[in-house]
């Protein structure tokens, strides 16, 4: 297996003379995912400033004549929107990395940002991002009840998850099995989740720096993120 440094060498190298088109593609999705959340902020926002700016509905509240509690005004909670953008956020994310893993076999020698973008929502592949991300979401969810640290090892356990489906069904033609694809990763991280995690570790310092550019920076790191992520798992199936 090579070491961190190696695989970010080849993303760069995968990266040459694409750039334009990396961005590109990642430009697609953050567009979309503002304009989702700016639609939740509405959905939210509308209807609490008009309960808290109604001085009747306020008083009822004070006079305990209306029974609803502060859970009754959450409008479905944190918990419904985080869940569907983070299924979008995965859908375009999972899309855009088996575009890559493309290019980087040189399966592929273009990035079509328009097409390529919506990968990840196009048959025969979508509902199969959308049953390994509920799955591990909930295996995640679980593991974390027993404190934090065993959902972030069952995390990285399960990260190679869409890139087995996708290779599994290229090659059979036929849908593996979701969970077999989640088995798989696990079998295959097994000795590499250490290398994983501090390869996600030696990003922080361009993260930050993307903060001070108020996200803008993100157009590109994404793209070095996402190329080095395949990059790492081409190279663990092939050790």
């Amino acid at each position: 297996m090579k070491t961190n440094a190696e695989l970010k060498a080849e993303a760069k190298e995968m990266l040459q003379g694409r750039w334009k088109e990396a961005v590109l593609i990642n430009l697609i999705p953050t567009a979309i995912t503002i304009v989702i959340a700016l639609i939740f902020l509405i959905l939210i926002a509308v209807p609490a400033y008009f309960i808290f700016n109604n001085s009747d509905m306020i008083q009822s509240f004070v006079d305990g004549s209306n029974v609803s509690t502060s859970a009754d005004i959450n409008f479905g909670g944190s918990g419904g929107p985080s869940l569907v953008g983070g299924l979008i956020s995965t859908f375009f994310t999972v899309g855009i990395s088996w575009t890559f893993l493309d290019v980087f076999r040189r399966q592929k020698m273009t990035i079509e940002p328009l097409k390529d973008a919506f990968k990840g929502f196009q048959a025969p592949y979508g509902i199969g991002i959308l049953v390994i991300y509920l799955l591990t979401s909930i295996f995640t969810f679980l593991w974390s009840l027993l404190f934090v640290i065993p959902g972030i090892i069952k995390g990285y356990a399960y990260s190679q998850a869409y890139f087995i489906y996708y290779d599994d069904y290229r090659e059979t033609g036929v849908a593996p099995g979701y969970l077999d694809s989640i088995t798989k990763s696990r079998q295959l991280m097994d000795g590499h989740k250490g290398q994983l995690f501090i390869l996600d570790l030696s990003f922080i310092g361009w993260h930050i720096l993307c903060l001070f550019t108020l996200g803008i920076g993100y157009l590109w790191l994404t793209p070095y993120i996402l190329t080095t992520k395949t990059a790492f798992y081409d190279n663990l199936k092939s050790a």
